[in-house]
Order: structure tokens, then sequence, then C-alpha cells
């Protein structure tokens, strides 16, 4: 075995690109860690946890990159190497070719004096400055960096405001703006149909849902998901409402978030009463009734909020991708019904998605008995503790208290292949419910680097007299580049129940539990 930390003065890359490559220098035979990262004090935090840190790493600052690896030798270690550096220098070239490669905003603004959007990926502790240097040179401002003090989110958002501008974010992971995905986002066609969300993978699934439905997107701008807090006041989901309102392009909209806070919900409704267009809203656990007195359309899931879209922007719905019929659903079931013994009783929810969490929780509170989960409101169903439960329980393992410091498990998945080989030993769980999201920003192959994990989980419980189940939702359309149909039928040749929402997963785990 060989382990080995290299610091690089002053080589800033940002956090997307280094945890992609952390991802792909994993997935290599023989690679037992890799951190691939700049020198924050949470970077080197896990370097301490994973015994890879050393006297140069702890004195590295933010702008200085850290490449960590262990491996089983030598040759496999120059090789990763390798891989990082050839990375990195192939990213540096083929800016230096395009000879664009600004080291500021300002800079930036003067090789693109139209540009009228910055995205921002920036150690939390610099990206409200960063943000606010956007906004005063005349930008809207997309802040896919997290950890940002909420005073200074709202500072941001008042500056925005003030000048006709949006900001984003911060922890904003996925919009859509003149049908250009930015960071996580699905390719989906044009429409006249505009969505606001204070939720990245909610909004995913509705622009998606939208899509296979017949229906298209005219923009879809995420708020980041402490707008709808009381401290912020859902000042960016006001502005994207009254954005949308003006918005030739767009007929009908459409607001998304997981439970707002109750001071903030009724600003928004007031709002909502004065927008001229139709408005749907899915407030995740929302009050149909406070939703129709502003004159709105309430959704109660996020797939009828596609589906009210579609319907209210004038197009036949359509179902092209659709393959599940009441009939061939019904028939899984028993089946899988079936194959559990009578100890099999729980659900172990695996989720990349948070918001598909939470809906899926939602779904199951009165279905499936003492649900309890890491992005649960309630307090009788919290998750007391990550590292040890039972009985149903939903994760979502893009949580803080799972990805410190490291890939989100969209982006790497060894967390949850991890936990997918855990769940499989514990003799109580009967079902795993997972999801996976494609486009852009998305791992490359999620289904293709699942499979042999969820076959292998199989083979856990057979041999042990068990047989489990899986119930899984691929997030994506036709045209995504990860190809849909290929993820599909990579999970149709490994006896899987395949549903075609987020919601029709959930449901289908609570019949097979029933």
């Amino acid at each position: 075995m060989i382990s080995n930390t290299i610091v690089r003065k002053n080589a800033y890359y940002d956090s997307v690109t280094l945890m992609s490559l952390s991802s792909k220098i994993l997935e290599l035979d023989g690679i037992e860690e890799a951190v691939i990262s700049m020198g924050t004090e949470m970077n080197k935090e896990l370097l301490e946890n994973v015994e890879l840190s050393n006297e140069e790493t702890r004195g590295a600052s933010n702008n200085d990159l850290i490449i960590a690896i262990k491996a089983i030798n030598n040759e496999v270690y120059e090789e990763a190497l390798k891989i990082i550096d050839e990375s990195l220098n192939s990213k540096k070239k083929g800016k230096e070719k395009k000879d664009r490669n600004p080291k500021t905003i300002v800079s930036a603004l003067k090789e693109m004096n139209d540009g009228n959007l910055a995205v921002i990926s920036v150690p939390g502790q610099y990206a409200a400055r960063e943000a606010k240097i956007a906004l005063e040179n005349g930008l809207n401002v997309m802040l896919f960096s997290d950890n940002v003090d909420l005073k200074d989110e709202k500072a941001l958002k008042e500056l925005a405001k003030d000048k006709g501008l949006l900001v984003m974010g911060p922890d904003c992971g996925t919009a859509s703006i003149n049908n250009t995905g930015l960071c996580f986002a699905n390719k989906v066609e044009k429409g006249n149909i505009g969505l606001v969300a204070a939720s990245g993978t909610g909004l995913q699934e509705v622009m998606v849902q939208i899509d296979r439905l017949g229906g298209g997107i005219s923009q879809a701008i995420g708020t980041g998901g402490r707008d709808l807090k009381e401290e912020i006041g859902g000042i960016m989901m006001l502005e994207g409402l009254k954005a949308l309102d003006r918005d030739e392009n767009t007929d009908v909209i459409v607001l998304i978030s997981k439970p707002p806070a109750k001071k903030v919900e009724k600003k928004i409704l007031e709002q909502v009463k004065n927008i001229k267009k139709q408005v749907v809203i899915c407030f995740i656990e929302g009050d149909s009734e406070k939703v129709e007195k502003s004159n709105a359309i309430f959704a109660d899931n996020l797939y009828n909020a596609a589906k009210k879209a579609v319907e209210a922007s004038g197009l036949e719905i359509k179902l092209e991708l659709r393959k599940n019929d009441n009939n061939e659903i019904n028939r899984k079931i028993t089946e899988a019904k079936s194959k559990l013994n009578d100890n099999q009783k729980y659900l172990r929810g695996l989720f990349g998605g948070g918001t598909l969490c939470a809906e899926a929780l939602y779904i199951l509170r009165d279905k499936l008995t003492g649900i309890q989960s890491n992005v649960a409101k309630r307090e009788e169903e919290k998750l007391k503790d990550i590292n040890n439960y039972n009985g149903n329980v939903l994760l979502d393992l893009g949580e803080d208290e799972f990805t410190v410091g490291k890939p989100h498990p969209m982006i790497e998945p060894t967390l949850r292949l991890d936990k997918i080989k855990e769940t499989a030993k514990d003799e109580s769980v009967g079902v795993v419910l997972m999801d996976f999201e494609l486009g852009y920003g998305s791992h490359e192959d999620p289904v293709g680097v699942t499979i042999s994990t969820i076959e292998e989980a199989q083979q856990i419980a057979k041999k042990d007299g068990r047989n489990i189940i899986f119930v899984v939702y691929v997030c994506g359309t036709s045209k995504d580049k990860q190809d849909y149909k290929k993820q599909i039928q990579m999970l149709e040749n490994g006896d899987i129940i395949i549903a075609e929402s987020n919601v029709e997963a959930a449901n289908i785990v609570a019949n097979i539990l029933s």
C-alpha cells in the first residue's frame, strides 16, 4: 500500500472540476482513497479523517491544490497521478487555447462584455464577496457555493432586488436559463412553462416530467434551499415570480419547494394573487385550501405539478416514455410481496436527491409505521443517528452530514454503493428505494457504476435465504447525455422494479410492504 499527499501552491480549480476528477480516480482499480480538493478547512479536516494529512496540508491555503492518493502499489499510484495531471493540464490548455482565462469577474467582463450572468463556485467564505462584485457590475448570479452566512445571503438578495437582478443560491445546484442548463440540469424541450424552485432535484423532477408529458420550459430559476426561510423571506422566489410574469415567453408559472416558513408562504401566496398568468404551486406538504385561495392550482406532488402545468399551458398530455400500466405494476407488486419473508418488514431509502427524499417521506408517512429521515421536519420523524438506525428509514445521502469534504453522490456514488451493501445485510429490510439523476453535472453513467453493487446486494440476501427488492426511479429525459434508454435497460436486466416518477416509486414501495 502506498499513500502520498501533494500540495501545489496557488493552483486554483473550481470544486465541480475537482469533485468530478476525484470520482474518476476513485473508480480506478487499486485506488483505496482519493481526495483532490482545494485547501479549505473542511477539506483539510477530511484529509485528517482518512489519514492522508501531513504538515504541508495543514498549512495549505484555500488557493492551494491538494492531491491525496492511497493506492495498492506504486504503479497504480503513478497511473492515477498521471490521469490527474493530464485532466488538469487539459483543462488549463483548453482555457489558454481560447485565450480567455480571466482571474476575476471584472476581467471576465472585459472578455465578454455582453455577459449578464455569473456562475460562482468558490469556497463559501469568499462567495458573498464575489457575488457582490458580480451584482455591482450588473450581473445576475448563480451561486453554487455553500457555507455562505445567512446574513450575507439576505444582503446579496436585497441588493439584487434593488438592482432588478437575480441571485440564485447560495447552494443552488440547478437552473435552466434560456434553455441552457446550469450545474445539475436535464436537457429538456423549450416551451412556455417557467419554474421557480427552492430545491434542486425538485426542480429537475418537474422539468423532466414536463418534458416527458409533451411540454417545454421557458426558464427554470433556482433560489437556493434557504430562500423560503423566515430569515430570508422568500426574496428570490418573489422576484423570480415577478420576472416570469413579465416574460413574454412564459404562459404558466410553477413554484416548487419543501415546506416554506409560514410567514414566507403567506407572503408568496399574497403575491400570487397579483400575477396575471396561471400559477401552479407545489409546496410539499402544502395546504390546498390556502393555495387555491390565491387563485393558483394546487399540486400535492412533483409529478402532478408537471402534469397540471402542461394541462394549463394548453398542450395535450403525451406519455411517450411511459411503459408501466396499472396491471403490470400490480403484477410486479404481487410478485415482490411473495419474495419477502415475514421478518422483512422495512424500507431503506437511499437518495441522492434531497427533495425526492422529502417527497417520499410525505407520501409514505401514513402508509409505513415509524418512518424516520434525516430530512424530516417533524420531531418524531427526525433520524437521531445517521450511523445507527432500524425500521423504515429514508436517507438523503446528499445532506451535509454525509458529504462534508466529499463529492455529492450524484457526482461520486461510492458512499451510496457502501450503503447498498450495508443494507443488504440487514435481515429486516425488504425493499430498497433509490433515485438516479441524469443530466449535466451528474455522473456519466450512474446506473452503470451501481448495477454490480445492486447485484452483489441481491446475492448477499440470497446466500442468507432472503430476497431484497429494489425499486428505483431515473430522473432524466431521452435527450440527456447519459442515454436514458441505456440506463433503463441496465436496470431491466437486473430484475429491478422501475418507476416512472418519484411519487410512483414511493407508492410501489408502500404497496409491497403493506
